[in-house]
């Protein structure tokens, strides 16, 4: 299977190196304030730096709660955010939250995948759905943005 494959060698390694280098730890940071602002107190602060971030989000539980806040009380499109220990509860959530990301209106081309988080395999992706996300919510201007606008470009 996929997570038990060992140090990757040769081009491979060179192209998820690379992918690395994309991750954008300042980005991080204001995604993380946003997060955290948007969600209130539902949200736990994460442990700084890329594997932090992955970790936090790792579950779904963050994404799903950071969706439905943007939503109408009630209204949220994932009805049931639970964390579980259990891989594919926790991939589950991560689709949800993908889904109903391009239901809020994120183009499907600039939404990263289920792997992409769960296996960390590009954060940098990660990190450009959840910016597209903060600058659309505060395009709509329907006053459920939480946080600083200025935090993303418009």
């Amino acid at each position: 299977t996929m997570a038990n494959r060992g140090p990757s060698y040769g081009l491979s390694r060179e192209v998820q190196q690379k992918i690395d280098r994309q991750y954008d730890p300042e980005l991080e940071q204001v995604l993380v304030r946003w997060i955290l602002a948007q969600c209130g107190s539902d949200v736990a602060q994460p442990a700084p730096g890329r594997d932090g971030f992955q970790q936090w989000l790792k579950d779904g539980t963050v994404l799903c709660r950071l969706i439905n806040s943007l939503h109408p009380r009630g209204q949220g499109p994932v009805a049931k955010v639970q964390a579980s220990a259990m891989a594919f509860k926790q991939m589950e959530q991560i689709s949800q939250f993908l889904q109903a990301a391009e239901r809020y209106g994120i183009a499907a081309t600039d939404i990263f995948q289920t792997v992409d988080l769960w296996e960390g395999k590009n954060m940098a992706c990660v990190q450009r759905t959840l910016m597209n996300l903060g600058s659309l919510a505060v395009a709509k201007g329907d006053g459920l943005f939480v946080g600083d606008p200025n935090w993303f470009p418009k």
